[in-house]
């Protein structure tokens, strides 16, 4: 999947070695002790979740309802069956 727009969350367009950007909206937000969960609706009944820092939710001010962009950076992907 490519982003739909090189805009990260509507902001100032930002350049990115990552190219699995998926616009979408927070759901939820949970943080607790060091770190946060943030769950994304990214469309046709999909969400992804993403652990990251309490810091890091905080500046960011992360809140049900905002437009976000979910990065996905890995250095491989699995696949199972």
């Amino acid at each position: 999947m490519f982003a739909r727009s090189n805009q990260l969350g509507g902001g100032d367009p930002v350049e990115l070695s990552a190219r699995n950007q998926i616009a979408g909206r927070v759901i939820s937000v949970r943080v607790d002790g060091l770190m946060g969960e943030v769950a994304v609706d990214i469309g046709a009944g999909t969400e992804i979740i993403s652990t990251i820092t309490r810091a890091s939710a905080l500046k960011l001010g992360l809140k049900a309802g905002d437009n976000v962009t979910v990065v996905i950076k890995a250095s491989e992907v699995l696949i199972a069956k």
